[in-house]
């Protein structure tokens, strides 16, 4: 019995939560117009901007990782990202 209050606490105090949550993404898009749910997007610095240069040059991802030490995979994240934002 005491288990069951217990859960029905926790679950209304997780319901409290969750609604007001959503009140406070209600008010922000109501007086915010920039406002904007998620991850925000990332920022492509000069290192990042430089290693899609050489790789734009004709070096491979392979001379390019050993050049700026990122790793083939974050290259290809970074290439996407400045081509989609062109």
């Amino acid at each position: 019995m005491i288990l069951r209050t217990l859960l029905s606490v926790a679950e209304m105090e997780r319901d409290m939560i969750v609604e007001c949550t959503q009140e406070g993404k209600a008010y922000a898009k109501r007086n915010n117009p920039n406002y904007r749910e998620g991850r925000p997007k990332a920022v492509i610095t000069p290192k990042k901007q430089h290693a899609y240069n050489l790789l734009m040059e004709g070096n491979s991802y392979k001379q390019v990782v050993e050049m700026t030490g990122y790793s083939q995979s974050t290259l290809q994240r970074i290439t996407r990202q400045i081509q989609t934002t062109k």
